[in-house]
Formats: C-alpha cells, sequence, structure tokens
C-alpha cells in the first residue's frame, strides 16, 4: 500500500476501491462528511416546513423519468420484467393526489446511461412536492 502521506494519485483506483481512497485521502474523507451533513440539513429543512418523507419503489414495472434509459431485471417470483427507478416523480405525484400536500424523498435512482467522474449511473436525488401552493 503507498506511504499514506503520499496520497492516491491514480483516478480510476480512487473510484474504483474507495476505501484505499479513504484511507489515503483525508480530502475524500471530509467530502463525506459533508455530504452527511448536507442531507442532514435538507432533511431538517423539509421536516421544520411539516414535509413527510417517504419512500417510493426501487423496482417499477414501467420505466418512467422522461428519455433516460432504465437498468432491467427479472422479478422471479412474479415472472415479470421490472426496472430499477429512474425517478420517484410518479409515485410522489400519487401521494398528492392521494391527499398528502407536502412530500419528499431522498434517495438513489439509475440511469442506464454514459459513465465518468461527472456522471454516475446510480446516484442520490432529492425531489419534493407541495399541494396547493405557489413558488411565493
Amino acid at each position: 500500500m503507498p506511504e499514506k502521506f503520499h496520497g492516491l494519485s491514480d483516478q480510476e483506483m480512487r473510484y474504483r476501491q474507495r476505501y484505499v481512497d479513504l484511507i489515503m485521502n483525508q480530502d475524500s474523507r471530509d467530502v463525506f462528511k459533508r455530504r452527511s451533513q448536507i442531507v442532514s440539513y435538507i432533511r431538517h429543512f423539509f421536516d421544520k416546513n411539516d414535509f413527510m418523507e417517504v419512500e417510493t419503489p426501487m423496482l417499477q414495472s414501467i420505466p418512467g423519468g422522461a428519455t433516460a434509459k432504465p437498468f432491467e431485471t427479472h422479478h422471479n417470483t412474479l415472472d415479470m420484467q421490472m426496472f430499477l427507478r429512474i425517478a420517484p416523480e410518479l409515485y410522489l405525484k400519487r401521494l398528492i393526489v392521494g391527499g398528502m400536500d407536502r412530500v419528499f424523498e431522498i434517495n438513489r435512482n439509475f440511469r442506464n446511461e454514459g459513465l465518468s467522474t461527472r456522471h454516475n449511473p446510480e446516484f442520490t436525488m432529492i425531489e419534493f412536492y407541495q399541494a396547493y401552493a405557489t413558488y411565493q
């Protein structure tokens, strides 16, 4: 293993073996800590504004999310094709129609598209909706 004070400079290794990067790189550990703090702050903001945090299905029978390409899988028991979700939008809107006036979700989404240091096919997203409100 490289000496800790030299860090880890191979970008691909940093992403493929994140645990090694975390051992070697204080900046990487700081990013994880800041991300956690940001997510906590966002949850607190929505909580104090009377939004309900919900979880919507990750496996969906119909892919939804504009033109993004979904990851496909097969549900053995139901013997049907399923898709990892692209976005929670449609399920969150159904909750609004069902009478939940303020909802939000912070969760993972999947898009079977390009891959780079700026584009990950698996990512965290926040989506929220409020009924009977304007931007003012």
